[in-house]
């Protein structure tokens, strides 16, 4: 199944038919009105969402601005989670103890590495233009650019992420003190 899809099907099976209303008032300008005459649920628009190019699995803006103008938090909280993991992120995630060690690793990692973060991330192998991407992205704020290249290696390495390969790669920059304490 389509992770989009499904991540629409979740959110319009949770919207009353005011809501729906709503989303089709505030898409007026990007759906002609008798299509959106016919529609009459949340399913019906976001089908014609995805036709127009609207939606998509890169662009779930739109929908976003919808579930926000409408006040449903809660569902956009699960769109912004749906971009952080990734589609189909669910199947391919550690399992919860890991993810509970990987967490506290990470929260270590932030404390300890500071300007080495790349060298960190060239030996966990994410790509230089990721890493360039990252900094242009948080020019000033080195402890996002850790994070973010934590969470990616994260993202890239799947249910396969481990704490033992976050030591290895920091023992491999000579960063041991930070490996111990990780180890702890």
């Amino acid at each position: 199944l389509d992770p989009v899809r499904t991540l629409l099907h979740s959110i319009s099976s949770r919207l009353a038919a005011q809501e729906v209303s709503a989303m089709k008032f505030l898409c007026r300008d990007k759906i002609g009105k008798r299509k959106l005459d016919a529609v009459q649920s949340g399913y019906e628009l976001f089908d014609i969402l995805i036709e127009q190019g609207e939606i998509s699995r890169d662009n779930l803006e739109l929908l976003k601005k919808l579930l926000q103008h409408i006040k449903r938090r809660d569902l956009l909280s699960e769109v912004e989670r749906f971009e952080e993991e990734g589609p189909g992120a669910s199947d391919d995630q550690p399992d919860e103890r890991e993810k509970c060690l990987l967490r506290a690793a990470v929260a270590v990692i932030g404390n300890y590495v500071g300007r080495e973060w790349k060298r960190l991330m060239r030996e966990l192998r994410i790509p230089e233009v990721k890493l360039e991407s990252i900094e242009a992205a948080h020019p000033r704020d080195l402890s996002e650019r850790l994070f973010q290249g934590l969470r990616e290696w994260q993202k890239r390495k799947g249910k396969d992420a481990k704490v033992a390969d976050l030591i290895t790669a920091l023992q491999g920059c000579n960063l041991t003190y930070v490996a111990e304490k990780v180890e702890e």
